[in-house]
């Protein structure tokens, strides 16, 4: 069951960008921070505010009959009356969930045993979700009047919860619990000096939704190789608020990035089924077939090479790959949808992945330290998915990753090999996507004026 709590409705209107203009040329010391800003967005709910009007004039009535009673009645003719109240204070116990707890560790913190975990899973195959704990995470258990335990919340997230409660049959039933926050939308821009995290970092952006700047333009540029000093980029995404606090960034609503005097503009579209890609303001998919690297933000220790000289066995040997070197236990990301035909050792590459995509395509990865939970022969795995970590099992000189490219069974240079393209926006969704992103777009272009109108 999935219950959701909306707190406000994002609004957008065409007449907001010449307010907020004139707003920011008055007001640039309260509006401008380092190279960010933040609009709040929200419109009150019609119903929320005709409940709040109905409420404050019933208490304006109420206080006009205290009034009148009041005047009309002496004080010795006024006899107390008792207050009544029903409400009874829940005294939930708390854990903080650490690495190494598992659930009947908590359960025994709480004062339960494993018989009552197991009839707590046993209720219904949805309650085995409450066994996935991970550190960071909170477990709360409500007991009745009798210690018997009455419900269990764990909390995910601000925004998720789990629950389970006990029914009047004594089974336990969950549901997930998502809290909609409130949605401000902000403005960030940068110019690159050295690399695309200070930049980011000195536009006040967190690393996650740099990390996701990258993701939506890593299609069409190599951040290892094709960044040059002088780049630049701006953006328009959302900050997540709950009862006035902010909780953290949302997605990246519409983005533009100059590399090497090319402009690339990408823009998020929610289709009809809710599924949210980003795309060219002419619709084309910002994502390929293929990530054009398994790692992010890696340096290329030794480039695809038919004549290369191997550095443990001192021979001429064929490089037909890229290795990327970084720290032990660096994530490694599959660089497109697929099949794993092989997770375990393959002689000189160590603990190595591969996998299938389609007929043509096939990657490996090689020289992991371990490899990711679910990874194994016969598993699917999506673009972007984490299969491994950086490790120097096999044949290698330290720690890195070599990656391999393979069309149609012949190795490809990963680096220069055309991806190819995904689905662009369908013909019959066209006049949806034009009306919902150019709004998008025009926010970005009218908040880049406003910044650089109000910065100078």
């Amino acid at each position: 069951m999935t219950r959701e709590f909306p707190k406000a409705h994002l609004f957008a209107a065409g007449g907001l960008s010449l307010a907020l203009s004139i707003m920011l040329l008055l007001s640039p010391s309260s509006e401008v921070e380092a190279n960010r800003i933040s609009i709040p967005l929200q419109v009150a709910d019609e119903d929320l505010s005709k409940t709040a009007s109905a409420a404050a004039s019933q208490i304006d009535e109420q206080h006009i009959d205290n009034q009148h009673q009041e005047i009309s009645t002496s004080p010795e003719d006024v006899t107390p009356t008792p207050v009544e109240t029903d409400i009874v204070i829940e005294q939930w116990d708390n854990f903080k969930v650490k690495k190494g707890d598992t659930l009947s560790t908590l359960f025994k913190k709480a004062g339960l045993n494993d018989k009552i975990m197991y009839k707590v899973i046993a209720g219904h195959k949805s309650n085995k979700a409450l066994a996935s704990i991970y550190p960071g995470e909170t477990i709360a258990f409500l007991k009745d009047e009798d210690e018997k335990l009455k419900q269990i919340r764990l909390q995910r997230s601000q925004l998720e919860s789990f629950v389970l409660s006990r029914q009047e049959n004594g089974k336990f039933t969950s549901e997930e619990v998502f809290v909609k926050p409130d949605i401000q939308l902000a403005y960030a821009e940068g110019t690159i000096d050295s690399s695309l995290f200070l930049a980011g970092q000195k536009a006040g952006l967190k690393q996650s939704l740099i990390m996701e700047l990258a993701n939506i333009f890593g299609w069409d540029i190599d951040f290892i190789l094709d960044i040059r000093s002088g780049d630049s980029f701006n953006l328009v995404y959302e900050e997540l608020y709950i009862d006035g606090n902010k909780i953290g960034e949302g997605k990246i609503i519409a983005a533009t990035f100059n590399n090497q005097g090319r402009e690339l503009k990408a823009v998020l579209y929610t289709d009809k089924k809710g599924d949210s890609n980003y795309f060219t303001p002419e619709g084309h998919s910002m994502r390929k077939a293929f990530l054009r690297s398994p790692i992010d933000f890696a340096r290329i220790s030794s480039h695809f090479n038919l004549r290369r000289k191997h550095p443990v066995l001192h021979t001429i040997r064929a490089h037909k790959g890229t290795d990327y070197a970084a720290r032990r236990g660096t994530p490694i990301k599959a660089t497109g949808d697929g099949k794993v035909v092989h997770a375990g050792r393959k002689g000189g590459y160590g603990k190595a992945v591969i996998i299938q995509h389609g007929q043509k395509f096939t990657t490996l990865y090689a020289h992991m330290s371990k490899y990711a939970r679910g990874v194994r022969n016969g598993s699917r795995v999506k673009q972007g998915q984490i299969i491994g970590y950086v490790g120097s099992t096999g044949l290698a000189s330290g720690p890195h990753l070599h990656y391999e490219f393979k069309v149609n069974g012949v190795h490809k240079n990963s680096v220069k090999v055309k991806l190819p393209q995904a689905n662009p926006i369908k013909k019959s969704e066209m006049a949806d996507f034009r009306k919902q992103t150019n709004l998008y777009l025009s926010q970005l272009e009218t908040l880049s004026q406003s910044y650089r109108l109000a910065a100078n």
